[in-house]
């Protein structure tokens, strides 16, 4: 019952704040932003948002209203959000960080532009047809956190030469992103004699069982997938690894800032401020069927080595020399 209604207060103040800014700037166009994190800690990649679209001259409230819709992990919103845009016609719906939105939003609408940021190859996913010529209503960026789970997993087995037992916690509410780690660590594991533990968590209820699962099956060590919503919850990953004293790789440097032991992935702000530009770019009248798809460039491998001392872990001199960034 308590998350049911959880979900009707969502819904409702997800309309709320639309209706009384559109009453207010009846004439500006309306941008939906959807992400699976919660709003509290999510306020800096809005800002990274705000500034794309300030960079192809738009400003929030100006000449344009965002709708921020952040949905704690309750992913089975999505469809009254979107529902919700497509029939006020909204200018463009922007999905950053979020695949299960992407896939939702195009599964809804051909017509109103989609920018999104999606970790797993949007060709694959069926979002458009090709990177350079996307020739759907979508278009947007790739930032490769599925594509990159396998050298995550290698680096993790350098910082923990002697772990074998991994556990691997996915999200199914969030199931493009679960099912890509699953396939890509599953292939790479036999090469490094690691053997895979999966366990899964759509809720903070199920993130704690999880965590008393992994203990229970002694795991060595564990593997975040990415998901948004995990992001979120990095205070409460990082204390139950503390707990179990658990060494943890995670594709979030924010998750790595929280307490978990590594991180291997691109920059989430560079991928906002990005979809932020596109959005604008739209606004002014291009088609995103044929503004190229974007590919993330920049990458970045965090040690936590703070943690790693208090978890006993010797971190080699080779790992601390390719970091980009060491936490002491």
């Amino acid at each position: 019952m308590r998350r049911r209604a959880f979900i009707e207060l969502l819904g409702g103040a997800v309309l709320a704040r639309p209706f009384a800014l559109r009453a207010q700037s009846p004439a500006l166009p309306v941008v939906t932003l959807i992400n699976a994190r919660s709003a509290d800690g999510s306020a800096a990649l809005a800002a990274e948002f705000a500034k794309g679209l300030s960079q192809t001259g738009f400003a929030d409230g100006k000449d344009v209203v965002v709708e921020y819709h952040w949905l704690d992990g309750h992913y089975e919103a999505l469809s009254t959000i979107i529902d919700d845009a497509i029939r006020r016609r909204v200018a463009v719906i922007a999905t950053p960080g979020n695949s299960p939105g992407a896939l939702a939003t195009k599964a809804a609408t051909e017509t109103i532009p989609i920018v999104f940021g999606v970790s797993e190859d949007p060709v694959a996913l069926g979002l458009v047809k090709s990177l350079a010529q996307p020739r759907t209503n979508a278009t947007g960026i790739n930032f490769f956190a599925s594509e990159i789970d396998a050298k995550r997993l290698g680096l993790m087995h350098e910082l923990l030469p002697k772990a074998v037992r991994i556990a691997v916690l996915i999200n199914p509410a969030n199931a493009a992103t679960s099912e890509a780690t699953s396939k890509a660590l599953t292939e790479v594991a036999p090469s490094l004699g690691l053997e895979l533990l999966f366990f899964r968590a759509s809720t903070p209820a199920e993130i704690d069982a999880a965590f008393a699962a992994i203990a229970g099956a002694r795991a060595d060590a564990l593997f975040v997938a990415p998901d948004a919503f995990f992001t979120s919850r990095r205070t409460q990953f990082a204390a139950l690894a503390a707990r179990d004293r658990l060494p943890a790789s995670t594709f979030s440097s924010e998750m790595a800032a929280a307490g978990l032991v590594m991180s291997y992935g691109t920059n989430l702000a560079d991928m906002f401020r990005q979809v932020g530009v596109y959005t604008g770019t739209i606004l002014k009248g291009a088609k995103p069927s044929e503004l190229p798809v974007l590919q993330s460039t920049r990458f970045e491998f965090t040690i936590n080595l703070k943690v790693a001392r208090l978890l006993g872990v010797d971190v080699p001199a080779t790992l601390l020399a390719r970091a980009d960034d060491v936490i002491e």
